[in-house]
C-alpha cells in the first residue's frame, strides 16, 4: 500500500510539471524602428583628449560614469572626426595628440575622419591663417609645404577620410590660396590631395563647404580636382532653415559631380541656458528650426531629420562639437560657447541624441 501512495504522489508531481496552461508570459520589449542606413555617422571628438587631461568624468544614459569615447561606440557612432592644426598654442589638436588619438579610436574599431586645418588655430570662411611656421612662403614654397605636411599626416594618423582644408568657402592659406585666386588654390588643394593618393589610393577624400545656397559655384571651381565626396556644413543660424532647399541642393550637387554628399557638420540645442560663464553660439529661438525646440527630444528630433535627408547619393552625417562640454568649470569664462548642444547634459548624463546614431 505504502508504494502505491508513493507511486501515486509521483504521478501527480510529474502531471503538475507538464501543465498545458503555462499562465501569461513576459512579452518581449518593443523593438526600436529601423533608421534609414548610412555609411557615415559621424561625431567631431577632438576635444576628449583635453577633457580626459581635465580629469572631468560623464556618465552614459544609464547614469554609470564611461568614458565619452566609449558612450559614442556604444550609441552607434562609427566614425570620429579630429582636427589638426600644424603647431597649436598648447599642443591640443596637434600631430602628436591626433596620432595617438586616432590610434586609440582606430584600435575601438572606429574609422578615423581627419580634418587637416593647414593653420595654427581655427580655418574657416572667416579666417585661414598660415601656420606661422609657413607665414614667409610664396605659393611655390606653400605647395610644397602643403605636399610635405599632408604626406607626414596620412602616415602617422592613417585616416580612413581625410578634408583637405575646413570650410574653404574662401579658399586656404591666405593670401596666395584666396578663391579669388582660383588656380593658385587649386595648385595649393591639389598638393594635398597628391600626397593622400601617393600615401593610399583608399583614403576618401572630401572638400568641405560651409553652408549649401552657394555651394554649386564652390564646387564648379574645383570640379577639375580629384576628390570623393562633398561636405557641407548645416548650422540653421547660418545656413537658413530649410531643409527642404538643403535636401534640394545636396542632391544637385551630388548628380553634377557624381559624387555623394556628406552633412559635414551639424548640431542642435537641448537648452537655451548655460552651464559656464562662457557666451553661447546659440541662445534664443529664432535661432533654430522652429519645429525643434531647443529640448533634449528637439536635440534628438533634428538629428534623426538629418539622418533621413538622405538620397542614394548621401553618405551620412557628422555633429559637431557634442563632447564640448562646459569642462573648465562652472565660472569659466573661457569654457564652452557650445555646452548646450553637447551630447552630455548639464548633469553630464549622455542624452537622447545619441539614439540617432543607432546602427
Amino acid at each position: 500500500m505504502a508504494f502505491r501512495i508513493l507511486l501515486l504522489a509521483l504521478l501527480l508531481a510529474s502531471a503538475c510539471g507538464q501543465d498545458d496552461d503555462p499562465g501569461p508570459s513576459t512579452p518581449p520589449p518593443p523593438t526600436a524602428p529601423s533608421l534609414p542606413a548610412v555609411d557615415i555617422r559621424g561625431a567631431d571628438a577632438s576635444y576628449i583628449p583635453e577633457i580626459r587631461q581635465s580629469g572631468f568624468k560623464v556618465k552614459n544614459a544609464n547614469g554609470q560614469t564611461e568614458d565619452m569615447l566609449a558612450t559614442l561606440k556604444n550609441a552607434g557612432v562609427n566614425t570620429i572626426r579630429l582636427r589638426l592644426w600644424h603647431t597649436p598654442a598648447g599642443g591640443h589638436s596637434g600631430m602628436q595628440e591626433v596620432e595617438a588619438f586616432s590610434k586609440e579610436i582606430r584600435d575601438a574599431g572606429l574609422k578615423v575622419w581627419l580634418t587637416v586645418h593647414y593653420s595654427d588655430s581655427w580655418a574657416d570662411p572667416g579666417k585661414q591663417t598660415k601656420p606661422d611656421a609657413w607665414k614667409n612662403a610664396g605659393l611655390e614654397a606653400l605647395k610644397d609645404s602643403v605636399y610635405q605636411y599632408t604626406k607626414t599626416a596620412v602616415g602617422c594618423i592613417q585616416p580612413d577620410y581625410i578634408q583637405i582644408g575646413n570650410e574653404i568657402n574662401s579658399g586656404l592659406l591666405w593670401p596666395e590660396g584666396r578663391i579669388q585666386n582660383a588656380a593658385q588654390m587649386r595648385a595649393l588643394l591639389t598638393e594635398g590631395i597628391r600626397a593622400v593618393r601617393e600615401h593610399d589610393p583608399g583614403i576618401r577624400i572630401m572638400l568641405h563647404y560651409a553652408g549649401h545656397q552657394q555651394a554649386a559655384w564652390f564646387f564648379d571651381q574645383v570640379k577639375t580636382l580629384d576628390y570623393d565626396l562633398i561636405g557641407l556644413s548645416y548650422y540653421p543660424i547660418w545656413h537658413g532653415k530649410d531643409t527642404t532647399a538643403l535636401k534640394t541642393n545636396m542632391t544637385s550637387l551630388a548628380n553634377t559631380h557624381n559624387k555623394k554628399v556628406v552633412i559635414a557638420e551639424t548640431a542642435h540645442p537641448f537648452t537655451l541656458g548655460w552651464n559656464d560663464y562662457t557666451n553661447n553660439i546659440i541662445g534664443q529661438n529664432d535661432q533654430l528650426l522652429p519645429r525643434f525646440p531647443a529640448t533634449a527630444q528637439g536635440q534628438q528630433d533634428f538629428m534623426l531629420t538629418m539622418r533621413g535627408l538622405g538620397t542614394p547619393q548621401y553618405a551620412g552625417f557628422c555633429y559637431w562639437g557634442g563632447e564640448w562640454i562646459a569642462f573648465k568649470g562652472a565660472t569659466a569664462s573661457d569654457g564652452s560657447s557650445w555646452e548646450n548642444q553637447a551630447f552630455w547634459g548639464f548633469d553630464r548624463t549622455a542624452l537622447p541624441v545619441l539614439e540617432a546614431f543607432r546602427p
